[in-house]
């Protein structure tokens, strides 16, 4: 197709630097009217740094951006959003105590002689949500609502605005697999109504199920476009990474050995609702195995978590971890009875943000003699530390040990903590969401480190929302609807539509026999 009128987006020549890392080097990128362009690259390539440069978080040092042929200068959001451009970032910007409607509206707010009006926002919302498939419950608190559900506000926010370019920061990384499809659904239906859509993730299917061109971005520097449907998924890693990535896990038989931990009976209240969100589970996960917890986000696997790790009490039941009662022990004593967890939240409960990358790395061991001596920290070993997981994990930072967490791109960040639980060594981890926002070759290194630990006879808890690493990872699968656990399968035994059937509650083991 012969491209006639102008761009409606064109970023010429754009570069931006920070401390010790040139972040976008000399980028060139083109949006055609109409069309979904997929932004692929690792972890660390420039892909979130190049839209803030066009949404007007970031100014860039050389280069010119063009609106439907114009050059426009975009200091700020307001700039952008003035332009309609609208941006979905990969970690939300919503104010946790206002409602989800507050949240929509905030900066976009409609008055009468100087009173806020809501009815007609509203009545607004209340459309675009039932339109485009995106239901909220908009007088819901932000900080009361699942991942998945803030992410749907955040695209409503852009909808409500009136955006034409709409910028999205992967977006799926939070989503479950239906969600995924609806937004997949979603973002097609706006590039048929005309909307503009730059799209960045690490998921190949997806660049392959909706995307028309693809720009792939390695190491800050611009690669080359293609068209989605003269390419490979192989084609396409290879020119993310530089080499051939293995998109399968490797792995033998698991030869589980004793029970780790054992849940039995737990009982979790819900913050949001007055009911249990979690409604008597009892499983175990044996040295030796990998156990999975699948589910549609949002059926009590979070609580589930949240009562095992100690960032909530349980209700009811018992934890036992190598023997020993931890139902009410603190989270430090958790960690010492050998549990290591890697959060879904990783903003939240993974890391301080405004602490350095090696602060980070000894969070919960910093106490330890090889950390301290009579109360002093050891600086020296510290550092020494943070550089052998930095090295060995490939975290890439602009100031290595000494850079600020806060900086660092999300996949870098997600890094760092699995770094840190992984070389613990400890006789269980806990990992939800341990891939999420990681490029395939993070994913490939993670996928074998959590083999590795398995087959060195360690217990390993999943929750995972993606179905191929809950297909592929896990030598058992407990899938859990609302509350419960419905079903224990085995991957080898079981298909994706199975799973399907469990997670979406139309089929479950003991009481309604599986027909």
């Amino acid at each position: 197709m012969e491209q006639t009128q102008p761009y409606v987006i064109e970023m010429l020549h754009i570069t931006k630097e920070f401390p010790g890392i040139k972040a976008n080097d000399d980028i060139t990128l083109q949006l055609r009217k109409g069309e979904i362009h997929a932004l692929l690259g690792e972890n660390g390539a420039g892909k979130s740094t190049l839209m803030s440069v066009l949404f007007g978080l970031y100014q860039p040092d050389q280069g010119v951006i063009k609106k439907d042929g114009q050059e426009v200068k975009i200091n700020n959001p307001n700039d952008a959003t003035a332009l309609h451009i609208g941006m979905v970032h990969q970690h939300f910007k919503l104010i946790e105590v206002f409602t989800v409607l507050d949240n929509i509206i905030l900066g976009a707010e409609d008055t009468k002689a100087g009173f806020l009006s809501k009815k007609a926002a509203r009545k607004k919302v209340s459309e675009l949500s039932e339109r485009y498939g995106l239901k909220v419950d908009l007088d819901a608190k932000v900080e009361d609502i699942t991942v998945g559900m803030q992410q749907r506000v955040e695209i409503l926010k852009m909808l409500y605005r009136d955006n034409e370019v709409l910028i999205f920061d992967e977006p799926t990384a939070v989503l479950t697999p239906q969600e995924i499809d609806e937004l997949m659904k979603i973002m097609k239906g706006l590039a048929a109504e005309g909307k503009s859509i730059l799209f960045i993730t690490h998921k190949l299917n997806e660049i392959m199920a909706v995307s028309d061109r693809v720009s792939v971005l390695r190491k800050g520097r611009y690669i080359g476009t293609v068209d989605t449907a003269a390419t490979t998924q192989q084609e396409l890693s290879r020119m993310m990474v530089g080499r051939d990535v293995q998109l399968v896990v490797e792995k033998e038989e698991p030869h589980p050995t004793d029970a780790v931990m054992k849940v039995n009976n737990l009982h979790v209240r819900s913050k949001l609702y007055h009911h249990d969100a979690v409604k008597g589970v009892s499983f175990d996960v044996r040295a030796g195995e990998i156990v999975c917890i699948a589910g549609i986000d949002g059926n009590g696997q979070s609580e589930l978590v949240s009562a095992i790790t100690g960032l909530e009490k349980a209700s009811e039941g018992t934890v036992t971890l190598m023997g020993k009662d931890i139902t009410h022990a603190s989270i430090r004593a958790r960690s010492a009875a050998g549990m290591s967890h890697i959060p879904e939240d990783r903003h939240k409960h993974g890391l301080v943000l405004d602490y350095t990358l090696e602060q980070n790395m000894v969070l919960q061991r910093y106490f330890e003699p090889e950390f301290q001596n009579l109360g002093f920290i050891k600086f020296g070993a510290v550092r020494d530390y943070a550089e052998k997981l930095i090295d060995q994990f490939d975290v890439r930072s602009g100031q290595g040990p000494v850079t600020i967490a806060r900086s660092m791109s999300g996949g870098n960040q997600q890094k760092a903590i699995i770094a840190r639980e992984i070389d613990r060594g400890l006789p269980l981890i806990i990992a939800c969401q341990p891939t999420r926002g990681l490029d395939v070759g993070a994913i490939e290194y993670i996928h074998k480190q959590l083999v590795n630990l398995r087959d060195a006879g360690k217990a390993v808890l999943l929750v995972s929302l993606e179905l191929d690493e809950v297909m592929n990872l896990s030598d058992r699968i407990l899938v859990m609807y609302e509350g419960e656990i419905v079903g224990e399968l085995d991957p080898k035994k079981t298909t994706v539509e199975e799973l399907g059937l469990y997670m979406a509650g139309a089929k479950r083991q003991g009481k309604e026999a599986t027909a």
